[in-house]
C-alpha cells in the first residue's frame, strides 16, 4: 500500500493449508467473491528435505507428497475450473531444478517435484482448446530463503540441526524478478539458477550419462558433509 497505487480493497489475504484439501474450494470462492476473477495462480507452497532415504520414515515421504504435490494440484483444480469458464488465465508452479535432476539427501523432495513436472506438462496438453490458459513451470536452483530451516528430516517433527551458509545462493528478489519475466512472457518452463547448478541442468538434459557420473562424485561429498554436520 505504501509503494503502489493499490487500495485496501485490492488486497485480500487468506490463511490456507495446502494439506487441508477440503478447504480449497471455499478459499477459491472467497477470492472470486472479492475480486470477481482470478487471472494468475502461483503455486509456491512446499517443503524440502534433508535426509538419507535409508534413515527416513515413510511417513515423511507421505507428508512431502501430500503437501508439495497433492495440495498443489488440489488448489489448481478449483482455480482451473474458473479459468476454463473464462477461457483465460495463468497457472504458475514453482517446481525446482530438483524436478529435472536427482540429488542425494532429497529423494522425497525430488520425487514430489518430478511429479509436479509430469502433472503440469500433461495438463498443458489437455488444454489445447484453451490457448489463453498458460501452464508455466518455474524451476529455481538454490535461493536464499527459509526453506532450508523448515525442511523435512528423517522423522516428522524433527528440525534440521544446522541450516548452513546461505550466502552463495541466488538472492530472493533476483529469483522473483526472473519468475515474473517468465510469467509475463508465457515461458512454459524456466530454469532460474546461477552456475554451476544451471550448467548441471543442461548436462542432465542433454548428456545424462555425464550428469550421473558428476552427481555421484558431488553426491558422495555432499553426504560426507551432511554426516559431519557441515
Amino acid at each position: 500500500l505504501e509503494i503502489s497505487n493499490l487500495s485496501e480493497k485490492d488486497i485480500l489475504v487468506l490463511r490456507l493449508d495446502l494439506t487441508d484439501r477440503s478447504s480449497h474450494e471455499a478459499a477459491t470462492n472467497s477470492v472470486l467473491k472479492h475480486f470477481g476473477k482470478i487471472d494468475v495462480l502461483v503455486n509456491n507452497g512446499g517443503r524440502s528435505q534433508r535426509s538419507l532415504f535409508v534413515d527416513t520414515n515413510l511417513d515423511v515421504f507421505s507428508a512431502i507428497i501430500e503437501l508439495n504435490y497433492l495440495g498443489t494440484i488440489s488448489l489448481t483444480k478449483h482455480v482451473l475450473n474458473h479459468m476454463i469458464q473464462r477461457r483465460k488465465g495463468k497457472i504458475v508452479t514453482v517446481s525446482s531444478v530438483m524436478g529435472i535432476m536427482g540429488a542425494p539427501l532429497a529423494s522425497g523432495y525430488c520425487a514430489s517435484k518430478h511429479a509436479l513436472q509430469g502433472f503440469f506438462n500433461s495438463l498443458r496438453t489437455e488444454l489445447t482448446d484453451y490457448p489463453e490458459i498458460s501452464i508455466i513451470n518455474i524451476c529455481p536452483g538454490p535461493v536464499q530463503s527459509k526453506i532450508i530451516q523448515n525442511v523435512f528430516t528423517e522423522n516428522l517433527g524433527k528440525p534440521i540441526a544446522s541450516s548452513g551458509d546461505q550466502s552463495h545462493k541466488m538472492p530472493t528478489d533476483r529469483c522473483v524478478r526472473l519468475t515474473l519475466v517468465s510469467t509475463a512472457n508465457d515461458v512454459k518452463e524456466a530454469w532460474i539458477s546461477d552456475h554451476p547448478y544451471l550448467a548441471v541442468c543442461y548436462l542432465w538434459q542433454y548428456a545424462p550419462t555425464w550428469a550421473w557420473w558428476l552427481m555421484n562424485r558431488m553426491g558422495k561429498k555432499r553426504i560426507q558433509n551432511f554426516k559431519s554436520g557441515v
